[in-house]
């Protein structure tokens, strides 16, 4: 079984039904962060199901056919990563990942999909890792982007939740394209996960699905405090600072007028000058506005400082079609 440590705090090791009462602890902490996303979390609401959540893996892991394993961060259970699917005689497996607010900014979901992903390559054998997320699941997208995986496609209106119907994103890697670990260059890969992590986090920011409510106020910690952000929508740029940008689309995603609400990166360049860095991102969207669904997509680009905190945007400016909400 794969047991390894993440960082000097962290480790990556099985859960096995036994943990179920710390598993229960730990996904009641996590429930607003992972019920809209993981079937299982809404299942798991007492012992008794927390126990069964674990024999499953373990029945699926005694066959060879699925795995779960969890991230504890300073001996707290805070998260974890699975194999879903795990089939050797077609060589794909499906992997999945979870996580509680006190694990998040850490790096740590990145880190075992590694693990588990350079595992089902060299140990196992296998040719293919998927990764199916909801079109709305903004963060576990922007992990599969960071794993280097290619979106392979959508399937529209898969699943219902809470009265309607959601899209189902694709994603996966091929054993040819993933890098040995040891080819990685450590600081290179590090300051491109914490820019992909700003990324994230300002994309998901503006989130109000499945009950989620949106906090903007987290985009004032991700830039520097002279931050500027354009929509250059028009036929005249609006240039704002950052209480301009954020008031009237948090006032927006919170009184009724927007809802259903996400946006999401489809692909991302980053390019890193030494304590500069650039990105130019494609990004979609969709959401209800004013009782009408909509859809639209946009280009943004983005600038980063090295600070003494570690990397900040520094402005951004972006430019969508045909729906301008909210930028």
């Amino acid at each position: 079984m794969l047991t390894a440590p993440l960082d000097d705090h962290a480790q990556l090791r099985p859960l096995e039904p036994w943990q179920a009462p710390e598993f229960l602890a730990h996904i009641d902490r996590a429930r607003p962060l992972v019920d809209p996303w993981i079937p299982w979390a809404s299942l798991t609401t007492d012992l008794a199901t927390a126990t069964a959540t674990l024999q499953r893996y373990a029945d699926l892991s005694s066959a060879d056919n699925g795995r779960i394993y969890g991230i504890w961060l300073d001996g707290v259970l805070v998260g974890g990563v699975m194999f879903t699917r795990f089939d050797t005689s077609s060589g794909v497996c499906e992997l999945g990942c979870w996580l509680e607010e006190a694990g998040q900014g850490h790096g740590l979901v990145t880190r075992a999909c590694r693990a588990l992903i350079d595992w089902a390559f060299t140990e196992r054998g296998m040719n293919r890792v998927e990764w199916w997320a909801s079109a709305g699941n903004t963060r576990s997208i922007a992990s599969a982007r960071r794993l280097g995986m290619t979106r392979d496609g959508v399937l529209r209106q898969r699943y219902p939740y809470r009265g309607l119907r959601h899209d189902s994103e694709v994603w996966s890697v091929l054993a040819q394209e993933w890098p040995p670990a040891g080819d990685r260059s450590a600081p290179s890969f590090g300051d491109r996960a914490e820019i992909d992590r700003l990324a994230d986090l300002f994309m998901g920011s503006f989130t109000n699905t499945g009950g989620r409510h949106p906090d903007l106020q987290v985009i004032r910690e991700l830039f520097v405090p002279e931050g500027t952000i354009v929509s250059n929508t028009g036929n005249d740029p609006v240039i704002m600072d950052l209480d301009a940008f954020i008031e009237p689309r948090q006032r927006m995603l919170t009184d009724g007028t927007l809802t259903e609400f996400s946006e999401w990166e489809v692909s991302a360049r980053t390019e890193i000058f030494g304590s500069v860095a650039h990105r130019f991102s494609e990004y979609r969207k969709s959401g209800t506005r004013d009782g009408v669904r909509f859809e639209g997509h946009g280009h943004k680009t983005t600038q980063f400082l090295r600070t003494r905190a570690g990397w900040r945007m520094s402005s951004m400016a972006w430019d969508d079609a045909p729906h301008r909400l909210p930028g």
